[in-house]
C-alpha cells in the first residue's frame, strides 16, 4: 500500500505530548515511600494505555512523557515542569491513589488543558486529593477535568476500569487538538465569497480562541504560479495521467450554447490540477519548488487549515475550485494515500475550523456540505409521490455542496460492515478505486463561468455521522453547534427527482439527526429551523461528546446538541455555574474564564 505523508508532516512545530504527573503525599518517613512504587504504576500503565490508543492526525503514535520522580511538593513539580517544557508537552494527567498537597502540586500551567486521575480506593483518599485539587484549580482559575472511577478498587490495583479509559481518551484526544492547533496557520486564498459572513476572517478568534495566526494571499498568486510555472513539473504530469485514469466524466447539464468543447474540458483539467498542487503547496510549502530556482514559494504558510474563495472573483474566469478542494480535502491523490487537508470552499473560515476540529479528533477526512433543504415527509410525498420510511419517517435533510466534497465521503470504506470514513493508514488501496469509482466529474454549472469539474456522489446509507458548525454571534463570540445522526439513501428516482430541484453535478449526503422529542431536537424540521449558518462540516461517528470536550477546553460555549448526559464531559469548574441548568452553565463558565489565549 502506498501511503504518502510528507506533505502533512512538513508543518513546522514537533508534535505535543501527553505528560504524566504522578503525584504523591509529600510526607517522608514511610507514607510517601510505601505510595510512590503504586503511583509510578499507575502513571506508567496510563502512558502505556494512551500511546496504545491515541495516534496523531498524521499517523503517527502518540508519545506520553512521564515524570523522573513522584511529585510530593512544589520543588518536584517545577521539575517536572521544566521536562515538559523541553519536551513539547501540550496536556497534562496527573494521577493518584493517596492524599497530596493540592497547591504544592498541581499543574499551573495557564494554557495546557489539564486532568486528574484521582484513584477510587479506600486505603488512601486519592478522591480526597482529587476534591481538594479539583477546588484550588476552580479557585485560581485554572480548569480541570475530573476522572474518578465509580467502583472503588483495592490499592495497588491500577488497573485503568473502562469508565475511566473512557474519559481518558476523550480527554486527551481533546487536548491533543487542543494542543496540535497551537502555533500554526490559517490561510486565506482569496478574501469574502458572495458576501458569506463565514468568510470574513476574525483575527481575534482565531488568535485568542484557536492559538492560531492568520495568513493571507490574493488568488492572483495561483495566476502567477499558473503563468510561470512554480509547481512541480514531474508532478503535474504524473497527477494528469492519474486523474485521466481515475476520474470518471459524468453528466453535463449545461444548455448547448454554454458547453465547452472537447479541447476546452482538456485545458480545464489541466488547470485544476495544477491549482491542487498549487494549494497544497500554499498551505505547506514544497522543497522540489527551490530546487526549481523558487525559494520563497518552497516555504508555504505553515496552515493547518486553508480556504478557497473562488466564487465569484475567481470562477467567472478561470476554473472552479471544486476539484481542487474535493482531492486535497480527501484521504488520497496521485501520491497515495496520505493525511487529508482541511480546505474549505468559498473560504468559509468558520467551517474550516470545524473541518479541523472534527479532524483532529477523528483522523479522518471531513465533508464540506451546505445545509440545503429539510423535505418533510409530505413534501416528499407532494414532489414524488413516495412515502419516507424507516429512519427517513420524518423527513431528511439535504446537505449539498456547491460543488466538492472529500471523496471519503462516498461511504465506500467499510468497517465491520458498515461504511465509514477511516483514518488514512486504515484505507486500502480496493477502498480508494471504491470511492474514485463512486464518483463523477461533471463540467460545472453556468454559473461557473470559467468551468472546471464538481465532484458528484452520493453518501452511502447507515453512516453514524456528526453534523457541526462554529458560528460568531455578536455579543457572544463564537458558539458550536452540533447533531449526531445518520446518513440514509433515497430510492434512485426519489433522489434524482429532489436533487434535480438542486443540482444533480454536486455531491448529496441524505442526513437525519437523532432525535430527542423536545426542545431543539423535537423534529427534524426543528434541527434545519435551528442551524445557525449555510454551511456545516461532517464527521463519521457520533463525535458530539469529544467536540463538547474540546470546545470547553477552548471555552466555546454549545448552543445546540443531542449528546447524552453520560458523553458529555466538561472541567468541573462548569458545575459551578449551574449543574441543574448545563447549557446556561456552559455559557456562564467560557464568559468567565474568557479566551484561552488572552
Amino acid at each position: 500500500m502506498n501511503h504518502s505523508t510528507t506533505y502533512c508532516n512538513r508543518l513546522q512545530g514537533s508534535l505535543p505530548k501527553i505528560g504524566i504527573r504522578p503525584i504523591v503525599d509529600g510526607r517522608r518517613g514511610g507514607i510517601r515511600e510505601s505510595l510512590e512504587d503504586v503511583t509510578m504504576d499507575m502513571a506508567k500503565r496510563v502512558a502505556e494505555f494512551l500511546t496504545g490508543n491515541i495516534r496523531h492526525s498524521n499517523g503517527q503514535p502518540v508519545e506520553c512523557v512521564i515524570a523522573d520522580t513522584c511529585i510530593g511538593g512544589v520543588a518536584e513539580a517545577a521539575r517536572t515542569e521544566e521536562k515538559f517544557a523541553r519536551e513539547n508537552v501540550g496536556l497534562s494527567i496527573s494521577v493518584t491513589p493517596s492524599w497530596c498537597y493540592p497547591t504544592e502540586t498541581m499543574d499551573t500551567h495557564p494554557m495546557r488543558p489539564k486532568a486528574i486521575w484521582g484513584f477510587n480506593g479506600t486505603e488512601r483518599p486519592g478522591a480526597v486529593y482529587l476534591a481538594a485539587v479539583l477546588g484550588a484549580h476552580n479557585q485560581k482559575g485554572l480548569p480541570a477535568f475530573s476522572i474518578y472511577g465509580q467502583d472503588v478498587q483495592d490499592i495497588g490495583d491500577t488497573d485503568i476500569t473502562p469508565d475511566v479509559q473512557a474519559k481518558m481518551l476523550q480527554f486527551a484526544k481533546a487536548g491533543l487538538a487542543v494542543a496540535t492547533m497551537q502555533g500554526k496557520s490559517y490561510l486565506s486564498m482569496g478574501a469574502v465569497s458572495m458576501g458569506i459572513a463565514g468568510c470574513i476572517v476574525d483575527e481575534t478568534f482565531f488568535q485568542r480562541y484557536l492559538g492560531i495566526r492568520n495568513e493571507y494571499v490574493d488568488m492572483t498568486e495561483f495566476v502567477k504560479r499558473m503563468e510561470l510555472g512554480i509547481y512541480d513539473h514531474e508532478e503535474f504530469e504524473r497527477a494528469l495521467v492519474w486523474v485521466k485514469a481515475n476520474c470518471r466524466p459524468g453528466a453535463d447539464v449545461n444548455p448547448d450554447h454554454l458547453k465547452r468543447s472537447e479541447a476546452q474540458k482538456e485545458k480545464d483539467w489541466e488547470a485544476v490540477v495544477k491549482m491542487t498542487l498549487i494549494a497544497r503547496d500554499l498551505m505547506v510549502g514544497n522543497p522540489r519548488l527551490a530546487e526549481l530556482g523558487f525559494g520563497e514559494e518552497a516555504l508555504g504558510h505553515n496552515a493547518i487549515a486553508a480556504g478557497f474563495q473562488g466564487q465569484r472573483s475567481w470562477t467567472d474566469y478561470f476554473p472552479t475550485g471544486d476539484f481542487m478542494e474535493a482531492m486535497l480535502s480527501s484521504s488520497f491523490d496521485w501520491n497515495g494515500i496520505r493525511e487529508p487537508f482541511m480546505l474549505a470552499t468559498e473560504n468559509d473560515t468558520l467551517n474550516a475550523v470545524t473541518m479541523l476540529f472534527g479532524h483532529l479528533l477523528t483522523n479522518s477526512a471531513q465533508i464540506f456540505a451546505d445545509v440545503r433543504t429539510y423535505w418533510s415527509p409530505d413534501a416528499v410525498k407532494r414532489v414524488t409521490g413516495y412515502t419516507l420510511e424507516g429512519q427517513a419517517a420524518g423527513g431528511v435533510i439535504h446537505l449539498i455542496n456547491s460543488g466538492p466534497a472529500a471523496l471519503d465521503g462516498t461511504g465506500r470504506q467499510t468497517k465491520d460492515g458498515q461504511p465509514v470514513m477511516k483514518p488514512f493508514w486504515e484505507i486500502t488501496e480496493q477502498e480508494v478505486q471504491d470511492c474514485l469509482g463512486a464518483t463523477e466529474w461533471c463540467p460545472a454549472v453556468d454559473y461557473f463561468r470559467g468551468g472546471g469539474f464538481s465532484s458528484d456522489f452520493t453518501t452511502r446509507a447507515g453512516m453514524p455521522v456528526t453534523i457541526a458548525r462554529v458560528n460568531l454571534v455578536a455579543g457572544v463570540g463564537p458558539v458550536l453547534q452540533l447533531a449526531e445522526g445518520y446518513t440514509v439513501e433515497l430510492p434512485d428516482e426519489v433522489h434524482d427527482t429532489l436533487d434535480q430541484r438542486s443540482n444533480p453535478t454536486w455531491p448529496t449526503t441524505w442526513f437525519v439527526p437523532k432525535l430527542t422529542g423536545e426542545g431543539l431536537f423535537k423534529d427534524v424540521y426543528t434541527v434545519m429551523n435551528n442551524w445557525g449558518s449555510n454551511h456545516a462540516s461532517i464527521s463519521c461517528g457520533h463525535v458530539g461528546g469529544d467536540l463538547i470536550t474540546l470546545a470547553s477546553m477552548l471555552r466555546i460555549p454549545v448552543s445546540m446538541h443531542n449528546v447524552p448526559d453520560d458523553r458529555v464531559f466538561r472541567p468541573s469548574y462548569w458545575s459551578a455555574f449551574g449543574g441543574l441548568e448545563p447549557v446556561g452553565a456552559d455559557y456562564r463558565a467560557c464568559a468567565a474564564l474568557g479566551p484561552l489565549y488572552k
